[in-house]
């Protein structure tokens, strides 16, 4: 797969700042999966397929600092959701366009950038996000930076349900049931 143009130039974020409920509080991204910290794993699927990454963390940012990309944090804190973490990706990235994919998901497309831009740009949405045959992957998604706004009232709203926000923005599911075991999702790996 080659890259969009500059002219749809993508920034990924990778979602990593959750409060690991479900490891035993552990930072989910740092923990490892075939030899392999769960974020290395996304940086590996994400990085040929987007201009910039950004990662979304709210705990060791030094350590994740180490593998070369910037570091942004919810700017609520207590860890108040997923779309807190989207809201300061969006806030940070420069580009059009911000692909969030969250660090459990060690088996990522490799075509999921390209598949949701090209759904986005068709439908002229600003939200495209992956749909596997049975559910939407609502972190597996495409945002328009002119989101951003959008992303922060519903924080302050109290409203930080992400599938609600993307319903609210006008959201496009693209089919991605030819990928199942693309989303196997280790949330509840254990930590070593």
């Amino acid at each position: 797969m080659t890259r969009p143009s500059a002219r749809t130039a993508i920034t990924a974020a990778i979602l990593a700042g959750g409060a690991g409920r479900r490891v035993g509080g552990a930072d989910k991204g740092l923990l490892e999966w075939q030899g392999k910290a769960l974020v290395e794993h996304a940086i590996a699927r994400i990085a040929p397929q987007v201009e910039r990454i950004i990662i979304s963390a709210n705990r060791n940012p030094q350590r994740y600092a180490q593998f070369g990309f910037p570091v942004v944090a919810d700017r609520l804190p207590g860890h108040p959701g997923p779309l807190a973490g989207i809201a300061a990706a969006l806030a940070a990235t420069a580009d059009d366009w911000l692909l969030c994919v969250p660090v459990d998901l060690p088996l990522l497309p490799m075509d999921l950038a390209e598949r949701l831009l090209r759904s986005a740009l068709a439908h002229g949405g600003p939200v495209a996000v992956a749909h596997d045959g049975e559910r939407r992957q609502v972190l597996c998604v495409l945002l328009a930076r002119s989101l951003a706004a959008s992303a922060e009232a519903a924080i302050a709203r109290g409203d930080g349900a992400v599938w609600a926000w993307q319903d609210a923005c006008g959201v496009i599911e693209v089919d991605f049931s030819d990928q199942p075991d693309a989303f196997l999702n280790l949330n509840r790996i254990e930590p070593a």
